[in-house]
């Protein structure tokens, strides 16, 4: 397979992206990132982007399954609008020239109480981008809908504080089900998300993800 990855500087897509190089399944890894990568291989294609400018990079959103775990923080972006630009817009315009250009499957990481419904700006944002991409109509589509993620040296503040909360009460025996992921085992998820088959018919949460990440049959 020829993979295409939106948000490969982060935790998850460096994870997703060194797995995915080592991957007998897939002899083509194209990344599209707004920087150059640390790291570089023979399946690797790097195309470095701007992202506002659509037409210039549509035409190379081509291949058999588009992964996108992109996404920024409120403190990193600068304010609410900037956010939902690059985690609504972008990974959305991304989605549709792979939809446009015949990609057949899109894994897309999500957020674990995104609804489009909900009261929160993140996970409002979050599920409404779920339900637009559901609309282009892919062959197959997974969304992953993970707990609080264990990245490796997280600047993230709450998330670092969050992590250690959950850690706790997950200790006491408690909020089993919201146990931490780490990004490594996101990433194993979504490419067996790849592998399979089938269709997803819902979301992956909690322990669904971690079946996937560690099945073997697709």
């Amino acid at each position: 397979m020829n993979a295409l990855v939106i948000g490969a500087t982060g935790a998850t897509g460096k994870d997703l992206v060194a797995q995915l190089i080592k991957d007998d399944s897939f002899e083509k890894v194209d990344v599209f990132v707004r920087r150059q990568l640390d790291i570089q291989h023979d399946k690797l294609t790097v195309h470095i982007i701007d992202f506002d400018r659509p037409d210039a990079w549509r035409d190379f959103v081509k291949g058999d399954v588009l992964f996108s775990c992109l996404g920024t923080t409120i403190k990193a972006a600068g304010n609410k609008e900037a956010q939902w630009k690059v985690d609504y817009g972008y990974q959305y315009e991304f989605a549709r020239a792979a939809k446009e250009n015949g990609v057949g499957r899109y894994v897309l990481v999500s957020a674990e109480f995104a609804s489009p419904k909900a009261r929160s700006f993140y996970s409002k944002m979050k599920g409404q981008l779920e339900e637009a991409v559901k609309e282009l109509g892919f062959p197959k589509l997974t969304i992953i809908k993970p707990p609080i993620l264990m990245r490796k040296d997280s600047d993230r503040t709450f998330e670092v504080l969050g992590l250690k909360v959950i850690q706790f009460m997950n200790k006491a025996g408690l909020f089993r089900s919201q146990q931490p992921l780490p990004t490594e085992m996101l990433a194993k998820a979504m490419i067996n998300s790849a592998k399979q088959i089938k269709e997803d018919s819902e979301p992956l949460i909690g322990n669904a993800i971690r079946e996937r990440a560690t099945s073997k049959s697709f």
